[in-house]
């Protein structure tokens, strides 16, 4: 496995592990009952499973962009030491956004989501390049 792809594998965990923190603070919030209803009636979440929600739906939005790049730098046979360096980047990227995120570090928290943006535009440039 290239380490591009280990770190997409990796990220993709990790978005597993947000979607099943999210899932334990929001319960805790909204109660099982409702947990397990069909959520007619919409709830807003806040405090920390509303953080926890909002990492998780924009981990969502760059996983799908880092795939993406992972994707064209494989099949393109454009990997090498510059895109494992952006994938390894992006991935650590992601790791510290959660707690970035849900403890609200301001202003690091964009920055720490400007720097994985980046590594994934780095990654789509060199599968051009």
């Amino acid at each position: 496995m290239t380490p591009e792809l280990l770190a997409l594998t990796l990220a993709t965990l990790l978005q597993i592990a947000q979607m099943a923190l999210y899932s334990v603070l929001a319960q805790r919030q909204v109660g099982s009952r409702y947990a397990a209803s069909p959520r007619d009636e919409g709830r807003e979440l806040s405090g920390l499973a509303g953080r926890a929600q909002r990492a998780m739906n924009n981990h969502f939005e760059g996983l799908l962009l880092f795939a993406i790049a992972v994707m064209l730098v494989t099949y393109t046979d454009q990997t090498g030491k510059g895109t494992a360096l952006c994938a390894l980047v992006y991935l650590c990227a992601r790791l510290l956004y959660v707690p970035a995120y849900l403890f609200g570090w301001a202003p690091w928290r964009s920055l720490i989501w400007a720097i994985g943006l980046l590594a994934t535009t780095l990654m789509l440039l060199g599968a051009l390049f």
